[in-house]
């Protein structure tokens, strides 16, 4: 069976053009104009891509994605934000909501297929699955629930921050490249400068209280990235 993707766009001519691009490259598309009943045909049948417009009627994007991410069915689901909107702010908020890939129009349709084909070679492929409960002295981080808490207190991380932390623990047997973090966090696809990743790193240090000058949790790795070195903590 042909792997499904829900194009979500209210642009009835780019919603065309999309259709029978990916239907030649194989794929069953599915059409959209509002985010709301594309959400509702998921319980009928899941996509394996969702091509999200940011600015849509009543329900935008984001939020839809954010939904979609929120839900234990659907937020393996890959993502792809297709806007006109290409400052970085708006590449950051769209990728921290939980997109895997960011294209802005005018777009080439080869480079969009390329991308799609990319995503959807990752699968459901990929590391080991974490525990359910990891703590780290003060640091409790509950990967099934995707709740943090420091000192008793929650944490509230974006999506990308979250996964951002997962995937540090999950290596945190050695120092983890810029180019590895990038990859496995934002998509093989994103091509961004490394500044997004620190940026997202400052961040998470902030929420956790972390100092990167004597750090608890996230050291850097001069000329390679970043390691976890939290301690565990037993039971």
């Amino acid at each position: 069976m042909a792997q499904l993707i829900y194009v979500i766009e209210d642009d009835e001519s780019i919603r065309t053009l999309l259709d029978a691009a990916l239907t030649s490259e194989g794929y069953e598309v599915w059409g959209f104009s509002d985010a709301s009943p594309a959400l509702k045909a998921m319980a009928e049948r899941r996509p394996a891509l969702v091509i999200f417009d940011i600015m849509l009627e009543g329900m935008d994007g984001i939020t839809a994605l954010k939904l979609m991410r929120q839900s234990p069915e659907l937020r393996r689901i890959k993502a792809m934000m297709l806007t006109a909107r290409d400052t970085e702010t708006d590449k950051v908020t769209g990728l921290d909501a939980g997109a895997d890939d960011y294209m802005t129009k005018p777009f080439s349709v080869l480079e969009l297929c390329a991308r799609v084909r990319a995503l959807l070679r990752r699968g459901e492929d990929g590391p080991e699955p974490l525990e359910e409960r990891y703590s780290f002295g003060d640091l409790v981080v509950d990967t099934k629930a995707r709740e943090v808490t420091l000192a008793g207190k929650p944490v509230e991380l974006t999506y990308k921050e979250f996964e951002l932390l997962k995937t540090l623990i999950a290596g945190s047997d050695r120092a983890l490249g810029r180019e590895e973090l990038l990859q496995k966090v934002w998509g093989y696809d994103f091509v961004g400068e490394t500044r997004t990743l620190d940026m997202h790193v400052g961040t998470l240090r902030q929420k956790l209280g972390d100092d990167p000058a004597n750090p608890k949790y996230i050291k850097t790795v001069r000329g390679v990235g970043y390691r976890f070195i939290g301690a565990r903590s037993q039971g």
